[in-house]
């Protein structure tokens, strides 16, 4: 069984971030189709792919539609296959570094010089943290082959 194929819509044309997103879901699917999934991945990509083309949706509906259909495949291709799109590690621990790290180092910091106007001067050094090592497990799936040529923009 293999993924089906994103049904042309000529309408969305005229719309440029609806076709923007289109265009981004049909390059993961041709990226998908690049690497081995189950047969259970491909079945619940497929029904995705489904629902896309038989929705008559346009505009911000359509859009909402596809961008939370791509992003239940991405969480699924992740989960069964660690399989991620470019820089998908780098922006989940730049979130994590700002949160996990960076606000506890200002508070740290903001209590050392009695100052708490300072808290906010551990949320770049925590972001710098996350990037670090976003980075470097980005750089390990690329090297492993579970990274995907796609970056996703939303």
């Amino acid at each position: 069984m293999s993924i089906i194929e994103l049904k042309e819509r000529p309408t969305i044309a005229d719309d440029i971030k609806l076709s923007d997103r289109y265009n981004q879901f049909r390059e993961l699917l041709s990226e998908l189709k690049k690497k081995e999934l189950s047969q259970q991945c491909i079945t619940v990509i497929n029904e995705s792919i489904e629902e896309i083309n038989s929705s008559s949706f346009a505009g911000l509906a359509l859009k909402k539609l596809i961008k939370e259909r791509q992003s239940a495949i991405l969480k699924l291709i992740e989960k069964e296959h660690k399989i991620t799109p470019k820089n998908y590690y780098r922006n989940l621990w730049g979130l994590f570094g700002m949160s996990g790290f960076g606000l506890p180092l200002g508070v740290a910091f903001g209590l050392s010089i009695d100052n708490m106007g300072m808290l906010g001067i551990g949320l770049p050094i925590g972001l710098a943290i996350g990037f670090a090592i976003g980075l470097s497990m980005d750089k390990k799936a690329l090297n492993e082959g579970r990274q995907l040529d796609l970056e996703i923009k939303y």
